[in-house]
């Protein structure tokens, strides 16, 4: 993964404690964390909004990945992806987050409010920040992928 942009996006719909741990720990880690949703506001707020303004700054190239988090971590990944660009993956565990950098290319981490807890997010961080390189024998699906975005940027006219 490219980290030569060292901000990182982080929202979330609620005050959970994976999205603050993912904060805090991205900081420690050496990241400037930009937070979005609840991480500003102290409020709920509306998971669809939260996964759009986070899609569209790592999509845009202002953040080298985003993190987002609802309850279930599954409205966010699927808001998250309908931005052009964007590759969300639910990774609720290390080695699915792993994957996701590896093997998809994924860049934007969505996770569960309900299911996450702090321990476990810094590692599932770990293990995606772990992920340098994509896995040369994926390249191909994710070109597939890549293009797929590009075909649906045609349909919707941009």
């Amino acid at each position: 993964m490219a980290t030569e942009n060292r901000k990182v996006v982080v929202g979330a719909d609620d005050v959970y404690p994976a999205a603050r741990a993912a904060w805090e720990y991205l900081q420690e880690k050496g990241f400037e964390v930009i937070p979005i949703g609840s991480l500003v506001t102290g409020k709920v707020e509306p998971w669809t909004d939260v996964a759009m303004e986070v899609a569209k700054r790592v999509a845009q190239g202002e953040a080298s990945f985003g993190v987002v988090v609802c309850y279930t971590g599954t409205g966010v990944s699927i808001a998250a992806n309908k931005v052009f660009g964007a590759r969300a993956a639910l990774c609720n565990d290390a080695k699915t987050a792993e994957g996701a950098r590896k093997w998809n290319d994924a860049n934007i981490l969505a996770m569960s409010g309900r299911l996450v807890t702090a321990e476990v997010a810094r590692e599932i961080l770990d293990a995606w920040l772990s992920v340098t390189e994509i896995d040369p024998t994926e390249a191909e699906n994710i070109a597939k992928l890549k293009a797929l975005d590009e075909r649906r940027s045609e349909c919707d006219g941009r």
